[in-house]
């Protein structure tokens, strides 16, 4: 009797061993192609969308990172500029394309927007799209007209006071960072000016150099070189603290405390994407952002780096779109 339990209790462990070895098999089975389908990634080129037109801020830091990612993963990062509808119609286009790792989007600030701004989306910022980076930062620049005759924000608010709406501002399109970050500035000083918005940032700045048009939030690389030749007076930056191309311009919080908008670029994916491969892009995304030369030319650019990974920069989006929802229902702004 004795020997007949012991030779089933030995039955049993080597059933039990059985089982546990091809348990591990299995397990071996599904996360080796994991790794090797990583590893191997990219085996041809990937598209990266950018929603905006050629020669922009956004498809010069797309570019950018596009050409650093082809250098680290040995296959091309393609640019695919597709503009319009305030960057809707390329985000439209990569929340329903393929989730398979060769389709990504440089997202902008301004997508974040767009989901208080515009009341129905084809797509969800938040649903169908996942985080692959942060990249970086800009300020905008308020810049004023010297026929204007004034050199401060301090200065600024009160003319804007003595005189509501009479001042007038420009902006590269309705709903834009420029717009909203002008309609910002109207509710934190209690100011009444004019919106015109142009379809671009190049008519705006011209119209506000040629003093059609009184002040503007502009790009720092589209009004720098009017900044220094005096064309343009610059009176503050909408970063938390002073931009380091322009040490001596004030931040607009130095003066209006709390007020900060600023613009941002990261890198996202259709949702469902390999978190292998989110994970891959992800790390060769945070080497390119520490690196030197991009730190430059974010410098020579007015940004700054936005170091976050695919977990961070997930949270990041969620916060921003709440941010800018409340932003756009303060300011009462709407698409014109």
């Amino acid at each position: 009797m004795s020997n007949s339990v012991s030779h089933s209790a030995n039955r049993r462990q080597m059933l039990m061993a059985l089982a546990a070895t091809s348990a591990s098999g299995l397990l071996g089975s599904l996360v080796a192609p994991t790794r090797a389908f990583a590893q191997n990634y990219p085996s041809h080129q990937v598209r990266m969308v950018i929603p905006f037109a050629p020669a922009g801020p956004a498809d010069i830091i797309g570019r950018l990172v596009a050409d650093r990612l082809t250098q680290a993963l040995g296959q091309a990062f393609v640019v695919d500029n597709k503009g319009g509808g305030n960057g809707n119609i390329a985000a439209d286009i990569v929340a329903h394309s393929e989730n398979d790792g060769y389709t990504v989007m440089l997202l902008p600030s301004a997508l974040a927007a767009n989901a208080a701004l515009y009341a129905k989306l084809p797509y969800s910022l938040t649903r169908d799209m996942t985080a692959i980076a942060g990249l970086c930062i800009f300020p905008l620049v308020l810049v004023a007209h010297p026929s204007v005759g004034v050199k401060t924000v301090p200065e600024l608010i009160k003319l804007a006071k003595a005189k509501p709406g009479v001042l007038n501002f420009a902006s590269a399109g309705s709903g834009g960072g420029a717009h909203l970050a002008a309609e910002a500035f109207k509710v934190a000083t209690g100011t009444n000016m004019v919106h015109v918005p142009y379809k671009g940032t190049g008519p705006a700045v011209a119209d506000t150099l040629g003093g059609q048009v009184s002040i503007m939030f502009a790009s720092y690389p589209s009004v720098i070189q009017q900044i220094k030749a005096g064309k343009l007076i610059a009176l503050g930056v909408t970063s938390a603290k002073r931009n380091a191309g322009l040490p001596e311009v004030p931040a607009i919080s130095e003066f209006v405390p709390g007020y900060e908008m600023i613009s941002w670029f990261g890198l996202v994916a259709p949702t469902g994407t390999p978190a292998a491969i989110i994970a891959r892009i992800s790390d060769e995304c945070a080497t390119i952002v520490k690196s030197a030369d991009f730190l430059e030319r974010l410098k020579s650019e007015g940004g700054e780096a936005l170091p976050l990974n695919a977990a961070q920069f997930n949270e990041f989006i969620r916060k921003e779109t709440v941010r800018w929802a409340k932003v756009i229902k303060d300011a009462g702004a709407k698409l014109e």
